[in-house]
């Protein structure tokens, strides 16, 4: 079982359910009981002030910095402003890869709401890497991420995307699971690959979306989800929320 971060054991919480990424086996996220803190005051966001001009057009603020995920968003026609929330992203002690990264999409959606001095819902986002049990966030060195790569290296791994939206009514959050098997790697192409780089800010020090692609010799899963949003589920998650998809670019 694994419940809601907001309490161990909801009543009102199915679980998170973390699908495998096949059509037959898609997750359903979480609902839980949470209702964001009454706005009694507002916290200023520069990153909200500068694009006021666009918060007309908005359906949703995504709380993260990533260029990928907003390529993303964009890429089915979403309608958002971005406001980034800096957390602490810190693992807590005994807390597995699906729970961690559970917990910091939905807290990076629930710092996003409480800085908002809008009603829109905020969707937060967080990505990891586990490989043999152990997470890859991103590296911190050149040597932590050649040692990253060479791990994953002719191995398969797994890349945990967890997406999560709250409003002034609900939560509701999903994990996505893909398996993904690179070919073997060389000490030094990771290094060549370092010095590109591309493995700055990455989950696991790579980029499948970049030159990293070229390690990829078998996915099951989404795709999307390693680059940083799984689009099926976050479509499912804007649905409940009543978000449109499809939507043309504001002038």
């Amino acid at each position: 079982y694994l419940g809601c971060p907001y309490d161990p054991r909801p009543p009102s919480c199915t679980g998170v359910n973390v699908g495998t990424g096949l059509a037959t086996d898609r997750p359903v996220g979480c609902q839980s009981t949470f209702t964001p803190p009454l706005k009694a005051f507002l916290l200023s966001s520069s990153s909200l002030s500068q694009s006021s001009g666009k918060l007309a057009n908005a359906d949703l603020i995504l709380a993260s910095a990533s260029p990928r995920r907003s390529d993303l968003l964009h890429q089915i026609g979403v309608r958002f402003v971005v406001a980034a929330e800096d957390i602490d992203e810190r693992q807590r002690p005994a807390e597995q890869a699906v729970d961690y990264v559970g917990r910091l999409a939905l807290e990076k959606a629930q710092a996003g709401y409480r800085r908002s001095e809008t009603e829109l819902p905020v969707l937060g986002a967080d990505t990891v890497v586990l490989c043999q049990g152990e997470i890859f966030s991103k590296p911190a060195s050149a040597d932590e991420a050649i040692a990253m790569l060479q791990a994953l290296s002719g191995a398969t791994h797994e890349v945990l995307s967890g997406v999560a939206i709250v409003n002034a009514h609900k939560s509701e959050l999903v994990v996505s699971k893909t398996s993904v098997t690179f070919r073997t790697i060389s000490p030094q192409d990771c290094l060549k690959y370092w010095q590109t780089g591309e493995p700055e800010g990455k989950a696991g020090a790579y980029a499948i979306q970049g030159f990293g692609a070229t390690f990829v010799a078998h996915l099951e899963g989404s795709y999307s989800g390693v680059v940083g949003l799984p689009l099926l589920e976050t479509q499912q998650l804007l649905e409940k929320f009543n978000i449109p998809i499809w939507q043309q670019p504001s002038a």
